[in-house]
């Protein structure tokens, strides 16, 4: 009798060496956490993957597999089936049902392709492989042989049980959410910030947001954006957290204090002082930003000079060498696109200058900011009085 599993595979995880049994551990413990309020689920370690069993019945895919997809560390997750008995006609019977199962009588190419890890099992892979096939063939006139480029491929993995498979869902990569370390995320409504968020994510950074809202001239329905890309950041990550800044004081005290071309770098400045406050308050260890080069005026390289040179923690820029396509392909995959795209505008789309500069020098930033004698206290305002939101 079969019983129905979900093998799970990881990609760089298996070359971490002695550690890399604590990125294990911390796949086990995101992939628990997304499901066992489903079910009564296990967690099987088996060498190079790990086997998701329900030990309360059948096991749902279509429940779980979009809860577990999310998960960063994990390269595939393949609807399966075990088979305790080392019985080679139960095997052969039970990989035709799982193709029955999942390629009916639809016309497709396959292949089988065993591993025979259980060298107790008598009969060599390219046998099973040959046996089986055969075996199908007879039972199932839909299918075609073609060892070179098949549409299915028929995984028979025999180990101390035995797992079959012929379905591959394709998952994010990367490392175990928190595996490396803590970093807040300048988060806007925009398209870019979401996704620099989400690719340090993916390396396994934990991540925080930070949004700067500056209310009437931004309205509750910008605000309702970012919550909304702060929901969707969560569904990768488990947990979020962000701040809502309260900045329109700081905001229009620039504005009358700054050179008008400079204000996006002295806002820009601001915004990453306050960024850096919060993460000295939760121990992260660096900003996350979605500057891509020369996107924008402030993002050529003399403005993310000049942005930059305001902080003491080092800056991450996922996006830095991207094209804007190429980070729309990405947003769109990860579902924050049709948010992002919301006409509603953030605060440092609001008070843009007409000419801004495109070649700040940092020395004259500086000097300037020297005026800004009430600087320093409204941002100490902006971050104490900031909303704080767990999601």
């Amino acid at each position: 009798m079969a019983e129905k599993v979900l093998i799970i595979k990881y990609g760089e995880i298996a070359m971490r060496g002695n550690n890399k049994y604590i990125f294990i551990n911390r796949l086990i413990s995101s992939i628990r956490k997304n499901i066992d309020h489903l079910g009564n689920y296990y967690v099987v370690r088996d060498p190079g993957r790990l086997i998701v069993e329900d030990r309360d019945g059948e096991l749902d895919y279509d429940l779980l597999i979009p809860r577990i997809a999310t998960i960063f560390g994990l390269i595939a997750i393949c609807p399966g089936v075990r088979v305790e008995s080392l019985d080679k006609d139960m095997i052969y019977e039970e990989a035709y049902q799982h193709m029955l199962a999942h390629h009916g009588d639809k016309d497709v190419t396959f292949k089988v392709k065993s591993r025979r890890a259980n060298q107790g099992f008598e009969t060599p892979s390219m046998e099973v492989n040959m046996e089986l096939g055969g075996y199908l063939l007879e039972r199932m006139p839909n299918l075609t042989v073609d060892v070179k480029n098949p549409q299915v491929v028929l995984h028979v993995e025999i180990r101390n049980s035995v797992y079959i498979h012929s379905k591959e869902i394709k998952t994010y990569g990367g490392l175990p959410y928190g595996s490396s370390g803590k970093a807040v995320s300048l988060l806007s409504g925009g398209i870019d910030s979401p996704v620099a968020t989400w690719m340090m994510a993916k390396r396994g950074v934990e991540v925080e947001g930070v949004y700067f809202h500056s209310p009437p001239y931004t309205s509750e329905w910008a605000k309702e954006k970012v919550l909304d890309l702060a929901k969707r950041i969560a569904e990768f990550t488990g947990e979020f957290r962000l701040y809502v800044v309260p900045f329109t004081e700081l905001q229009l005290y620039l504005l009358d204090n700054v050179a008008h071309d400079k204000l996006t770098i002295h806002l820009k400045r601001a915004m990453m002082r306050a960024g850096e406050m919060i993460a000295d308050k939760d121990q992260a260890l660096s900003l996350i930003t979605g500057e891509s080069v020369g996107q924008v005026a402030s993002q050529t390289m003399q403005g993310i000079h000049a942005i930059g040179a305001v902080c003491n923690l080092p800056v991450l820029r996922p996006l830095a060498g991207m094209d804007k396509h190429e980070i729309i392909e990405i947003a769109q995959k990860i579902e924050t696109f049709d948010i992002s795209t919301r006409p509603f505008e953030d605060c440092c789309t609001v008070f843009v200058a007409k000419h801004p500069v495109t070649k700040p020098r940092l020395k004259y930033i500086e000097k300037s900011e020297l005026r800004l004698t009430e600087l320093d206290r409204l941002l100490d305002e902006c971050v104490a009085n900031a909303e704080i939101i767990d999601f």
